[in-house]
């Protein structure tokens, strides 16, 4: 009996240290849907230069990756918007000291079907678009047509810019919502997909989404401004207005594992990634 128990516990030790051994060479990185992919081609090409390391990394929206890196659920939060004070406070009360690292910035395409006759928009009519004060298209030059409005879910980070820049016009004490109306989708890809087959459909994403299967307007600050589009060259030059910056958010300085990803993302080879994955590197 004695050795039966001096057995079972032999397996159990060999088990732990298997698992921290497991654990010390694998990380866990989630967040924001808009970075999901860039996310994903970073942790690719890292593992295939470091075969001993592993990273995975999901989307479910910026919220819910800071959510995970307070709850310790996970080591690496992706965010296409700043941490809120609220966030901040929570986290410190569990222990968590949240870090901010600026890793690339995206342009916000807003998008409609190809078959749609609109090409252009101003933020002043993107306001009124979003917040359902507009609600036909012939109201903004288009046809006659009732507007579907497409929106992320409220956990998302790009749901919080768009609001807070677009609807609210950077003006913290506006209460601009989205309107009623509003359909809240749970990813950008939806957002697309949504777009590709319905005529009517307005929506917005990060511009490493887009595809022929949607058209990209060419944005305006306002009438008497020059409408620019979504791209790479207007968003590293500020012609393009609905442009953000994108972070990783980590548990204090980081260290180890966590660090070694970061800083592959920060060098040279992680930031032609940002570039050939549509976004725009903070190093070049």
């Amino acid at each position: 009996m004695l050795r039966k128990w001096l057995l079972v516990l032999l397996v159990a030790m060999f088990t732990a240290s298997a698992f921290a051994a497991k654990d010390k060479n694998s990380i866990q990185v989630k967040g924001s849907d808009t970075m999901v992919n860039l996310g994903q081609a970073w942790a690719e090409e890292f593992m295939a230069k470091n075969t001993g390391d592993f990273v995975a990394v999901t989307g479910g929206g910026s919220g819910t990756g800071l959510s995970s890196l307070i709850s310790g659920t996970c080591d690496i939060a992706m965010n296409s918007r700043n941490i809120k004070e609220k966030e901040v406070t929570l986290a410190r009360q569990k222990g968590i000291n949240p870090n901010e690292i600026k890793v690339a910035l995206d342009g916000l395409a807003v998008v409609v079907n190809p078959d749609n006759p609109i090409g252009k928009l101003t933020l002043s009519q993107l306001a009124d678009i979003f917040s359902g004060r507009a609600a036909n298209w012939k109201e903004v030059g288009g046809k006659d047509g009732s507007i579907v409005l497409l929106s992320r879910e409220v956990n998302s980070g790009t749901h919080v810019y768009f609001k807070e820049h677009i609807l609210r016009k950077n003006d913290p004490k506006s209460k601009e919502e989205f309107a009623p109306a509003a359909l809240m989708l749970s990813s950008s890809q939806a957002i697309a997909d949504e777009v590709a087959g319905n005529p009517a459909a307005i929506g917005y994403y990060g511009m490493g989404y887009i595809s022929k299967k949607q058209k990209a307007l060419t944005i305006a600050k306002d009438e008497l401004s020059v409408y620019e589009a979504p791209t790479i060259e207007n968003v590293i030059n500020g012609k393009y207005p609905i442009s953000r910056p994108l972070f990783l958010y980590t548990n204090g300085t980081p260290g180890g594992l966590v660090k070694k990803f970061v800083d592959f993302i920060l060098s040279k080879e992680g930031q032609d990634i940002v570039l050939a994955t549509d976004f725009v590197p903070i190093n070049r």
